[in-house]
């Protein structure tokens, strides 16, 4: 094994003793092919099994890319007629006073400038389009939006048109524990959980899936919608996923998104890219960890998964994000 592998992996392996995770997996893929595969650990901090291939982590907010996907097929199909459209112009919901001059755009992009209180009622921090800031209250709107414009809610979608294409197996809302889950740990002195969020009909929580088959995801964005040679989506939905697709901001420093994903064009402080990472590239995270970097100007896929609430770093996490994401851009940069 190449010296520069084994930093990248040493790193894993050490923010996942810091962060007292009881996981690890990282999972390289460049040219559509697996070129570095790694497991350690066990599945909770208790008596349990081994992490090995068919691992299955709880993904947290790193599903809001199987969101993206679906609203972005929604556009394709012209079910939503532009992303500058009102989202009360879908959805009547919600109070017009409140959500008045928030269109999809905002939504997706994390600029919509909502939040949600402990009893349900929504309120407006800022402005739609006049900052960021990354709120749970989109994810909501926009799951609510799919089932009101396709009747069903949205995994429906991606289990037709992806995980059976695409052959999935270890990809799955779990709704009951079974031995193939990684548990997720709150607090480390208690027993961990396979759900990471309370059981909600159409909000896709609790999304389970293993290194290669969040690798292979990515890499079907990278080939942009292309798997084994086949057509499966559409060009165009891979698109508007991994595009800019935010309005510009005064403050410079405020992160690039597409559909969800974080997207690099120049450098931002507040983004969780890494500064020598190549334009183009990007990336969706979860709470629990796990960490989806598509780069295509290295054509490089890296996939990396722990089981601990909560990213390491605590305010500074952002630190730590762009320093994994800069050492594995430099570990696998083509020559």
């Amino acid at each position: 094994m190449q010296a520069s592998y084994r930093q990248l992996i040493s790193y894993v392996s050490e923010i996942k003793e810091q962060n007292h995770s009881s996981a690890a997996a990282l999972l390289v893929m460049q040219h559509d092919n697996i070129i570095l595969e790694h497991y350690e650990g066990f599945h909770s901090n208790e008596d349990s099994n081994p992490i090995h291939i068919n691992s299955m982590f709880n993904i947290a907010s790193a599903r809001k890319s199987y969101l993206a996907f679906a609203i972005g097929f929604a556009l394709y199909e012209k079910k939503i007629h532009s992303l500058d459209d009102l989202i009360s112009h879908y959805l009547n919901t919600y109070d017009t006073g409140v959500v008045q001059g928030t269109t999809i755009r905002h939504l997706v992009t994390h600029s919509h400038g909502l939040n949600e209180r402990a009893d349900g009622s929504i309120y407006r921090e800022f402005a739609a389009g006049e900052g960021w800031a990354y709120r749970g209250i989109n994810v909501k709107i926009m799951t609510q939006l799919f089932k009101h414009l396709y009747g069903y809610d949205f995994p429906r979608l991606l289990e037709e048109r992806i995980f059976v294409p695409l052959g999935f197996k270890y990809t799955k809302w779990s709704t009951e524990i079974s031995a193939t889950l990684v548990k997720v740990i709150d607090d480390p002195k208690q027993a961990a959980d396979f759900q990471l969020y309370p059981f909600a009909d159409g909000m896709g929580s609790n999304l389970h899936t293993t290194a290669r088959e969040l690798a292979i995801w990515g890499n079907l964005h990278l080939n942009m919608g292309r798997h084994q040679g086949i057509q499966v989506v559409p060009e165009e939905v891979i698109r508007l996923c991994t595009s800019i697709q935010n309005l510009q901001y005064d403050d410079a420093q405020l992160p690039d998104n597409g559909l969800f994903w974080y997207v690099q064009d120049e450098a931002k402080d507040r983004s969780e890219i890494g500064e020598q990472v190549p334009k183009g590239s990007y990336q969706i995270l979860g709470n629990t960890g796990p960490l989806l970097l598509v780069v295509p100007e290295q054509q490089l896929v890296v996939v990396r998964m722990y089981n601990r609430r909560y990213n390491y770093g605590g305010s500074h996490y952002l630190h730590y994000l762009r320093e994994f994401s800069n050492l594995a851009s430099e570990t696998f940069t083509i020559h």
